[in-house]
């Protein structure tokens, strides 16, 4: 059987929806990007880690000064700690479903019942100015969530640690790669 056409075959590849194609071209302009950083395989896996830690975690605003304070002071890649965190900005779609998974996830661990929906409109502007607002909204629902985001954060941060090293490792020696697989 006579090979089609290359432009033939690119017609007969289904598409990728529009989200998953964006996630595709982000990952892989950042990985040639994570790849090209001249530092330690170690620095980059850690830096990386640290990114996909904070990404996890209910710190939104913060997450990404987080991990570059936290990358400078474990003195690993700052870069990559950078790019690690954005990874959760492109993926923002699927985010409030894992956020809410990890508050009920640390309700149950904190045994805890979940906190009833809060109506803002009985808040005044006047009100958001105010501590109390804060202590009685957002700080019952930050400890469950936080404590909930470990449980996802953690694993993902060593899985994501194992990946990258041994990626950076085998892209950036790869005759001795070559010659372990071939034995």
């Amino acid at each position: 059987m006579q090979d089609q056409h290359p432009s033939l075959r690119e017609k007969n590849v289904p598409r990728l929806p529009r989200s998953l194609s964006q996630f595709k071209q982000w990952l892989t302009a950042h990985h040639m990007t994570l790849m090209a950083i001249a530092d330690t395989p170690h620095s980059i896996a850690l830096g990386s880690a640290i990114g996909i830690f904070f990404g996890f975690t209910p710190l939104y605003p913060l997450k990404t000064l987080l991990s570059i304070a936290v990358a400078w002071i474990c003195r690993c890649n700052k870069i990559a700690a950078a790019i690690a965190v954005t990874l959760h900005d492109v993926m923002i779609w699927a985010m409030p479903a894992l956020y809410l998974a990890e508050y009920q996830f640390g309700c149950w661990i904190l045994n805890r019942p979940a906190a009833q929906r809060v109506h803002f409109r009985q808040f005044r502007l006047h009100d958001y100015v105010h501590w109390h607002v804060f202590s009685r909204v957002v700080w019952p629902t930050f400890w469950p969530a936080f404590v909930g985001s470990l449980f996802v954060a953690i694993p993902s941060a060593i899985l994501i640690y194992c990946l990258m090293r041994l990626l950076i490792s085998r892209a950036r020696a790869p005759e001795k790669w070559t010659r372990i697989l071939s034995c």
